[in-house]
Parts: C-alpha cells; structure tokens; sequence
C-alpha cells in the first residue's frame, strides 16, 4: 500500500475562520489527501506549568493565542462540505468527555460523514485542564481511557449495550445510531510510551505518533524499534500485528529550510523530502500528517497544491 497523506487544520489565528476553513478542507478533498487532522483543547488555563511533551522547552507556546475550536464540532461542520476527506480527531483527549456522550457524537459524526471518521485518542498532558473541566483525576488518566474506549466498542457494537466499570456504568439503554463503519470506526492511539504502544496494540487499530521535531525527533530507526515492540504487544493480545498501522504526524519545513546544522527531515528539495517519505515507509509508517499551516489562506492553499503536486504525485 502507497504511503498516504493528511495535514493539519488551523486552530487560532485567521485561518480558523469558518470560510477559510471551508476553502482548505475543500482543496484538501479535491487534491486527494486521506485525512485531515484537528486538535483538542476546550479551554486553556491562564497559567500552565505542566510540561509540553513536543516542545525542547516543555513550555505550551500555544497558550498565548488560546483559541481553539471545539474538536468534534468543527469536524461535522467540515464533514458537511468535503466528499471523501476522513476526518481525525488528533487527538481527541479521551477523559474530557462523558464516554457516553463522546460515543454518540463520534457515532452522529460518522453517519454524516458517511464513514469517513477515524478517532485519534490520547490521555492528555495538561493537568490544569483536567482540573478546570472537572474531568477524573489527572493521574488516573491512561486507566480512564482504556477503559472509556472499552465502554465506546461496547456502545457502538452492542445491541444491548452493557457496562460496568470504575469511571463508567450503564445497562438497559438504546444506543443508536451506530456508527456507518464496522466494527466501529479506526482507533489510532497517540503518544511514545511503552503504556501508549501497549494500549494501541490492545484496543487500537493502530499508533499515531508525532515526529521530526526536536522534542521527539523519531528517527526512523526508533520508529522501527517501537514498531517492533507494538507488535509484541499485540501478539501477546492475542492480535494480528498486520491489522495494525502507523500514522505519524510531522512538520513539513519550507523546500528553501537550511538551517544551521544536520539538514532537518522533510526540508529540502523535493527529493530529499521524496527520500524521507521513502525512508518511514520502510521503517513502517502508512501514514504522515504534515503541518502546512499557512498565516492566510492563500498560504495555507498553495502548501497543499505544492504538496499534493510535488510530494504526493511523485508518491
């Protein structure tokens, strides 16, 4: 299977506008690209100090703009104007939400989206946040979104759905619609550690990792390595490690990027990038989603033409 492509969408500035949102989802659909990607913050507190796993500096530069629009709504509004785009969730925080209500606008999504969803999950990093939601407790993260996935597959698979649980009970309900996708729609689990392989390998359909950036470089080598260990996991789950895959979200640096230093992966020309994309694929990877966010739109739309015309053509 080709290596297949997503890119991020705008979450503050002006782009994250309801039109020019529209405008790059549309481009997107129409270039070919398999996914787009969002974010989830529902608020920011006004001072964090828990550390920022993707920055060198643990510090959240995102927290001056704080402007973030709510996840999974902005996804079906852009489901309503793309065709065939999936939609991803990137990721969603599991624990901030009401497993029973995340379940039923992740289902709602997916049948208006025509199935076209797949969910990103991860545990979260910011405990202020927690705090300010009233979600469970922070240290409690990682057991609460295992078990809230089992409660999701429960919801979307059964007819009679049934749970009983630490963080979350329910029987004699109706939950309808189920979602389009069957069993349920894909599940990529986010984060590097052993404890986020082993639950992709576990309740997931695959693990969605972030790299080539300084705090988490994730040289291929590396990425062949947790590969490795994320399918152990799954033959001790007693699944087959091949249902699984890679998606890797990445920066994309401008072609004429040459900084001081070791030339930085996906800068360059277009074949080094070419090489790059070659070289992940090998390692295991799927899937890279790139951020191309662009200051102003016309930015934003000529990054995905360059893209698709140069990198994914050539793919």
């Amino acid at each position: 299977m080709p290596m297949r492509f997503g890119f991020y969408l705008p979450n503050n500035g002006p782009t994250a506008q309801p039109e020019p949102l529209a405008a790059i989802a549309r481009r997107g659909d129409e270039l070919g690209f398999h996914c787009m990607v969002a974010g989830d913050h529902i608020l920011v507190p006004r001072e964090v100090n828990s550390a920022y796993p993707y920055t060198a500096d643990g510090r959240f530069h995102g927290g001056n703009a704080a402007e973030f629009m709510e996840q999974l709504t902005l996804l079906t509004f852009l489901a309503g104007i793309t065709q065939n785009i999936r939609l991803v969730p990137s990721v969603m925080i599991v624990p901030y939400r009401n497993p029973l209500l995340a379940a039923k606008i992740l289902a709602t999504l997916d049948v208006l989206s025509q199935g076209r969803l797949t969910l990103g999950v991860g545990v979260g990093w910011m405990e202020e946040e927690f705090e300010a939601l009233d979600a469970p407790p922070f240290a409690e993260r990682g057991a609460v979104t295992n078990e809230y996935l089992r409660a999701f597959k429960e919801l979307w698979t059964s007819d009679n759905p049934t749970f009983e649980g630490r963080y979350c009970r329910f029987s004699g309900i109706h939950f309808l619609p189920k979602p389009v996708q069957q069993p349920h729609p894909p599940i990529w689990v986010g984060g590097q550690s052993r404890r986020a392989l082993r639950r992709a390998a576990e309740l997931g359909d695959g693990w969605h990792p972030v790299g080539a950036i300084p705090a988490t470089p994730l040289e291929p080598e590396e990425l062949a390595q947790n590969v490795a260990v994320l399918h152990r996991y799954a033959e001790t789950a007693g699944r087959d490690p091949a249902e699984l895959e890679v998606s890797m979200k990445a920066p994309l640096y401008d072609v004429s990027d040459a900084g001081a230093g070791p030339r930085r992966r996906f800068s360059g020309a277009v074949e080094q990038i070419l090489q790059d994309v070659q070289t992940y694929a090998d390692a295991g990877v799927n899937y890279i989603i790139f951020d191309i966010r662009g200051s102003d739109l016309n930015q934003a739309l000529e990054r995905l033409d360059w893209f698709a015309a140069e990198v994914m053509a050539q793919v």
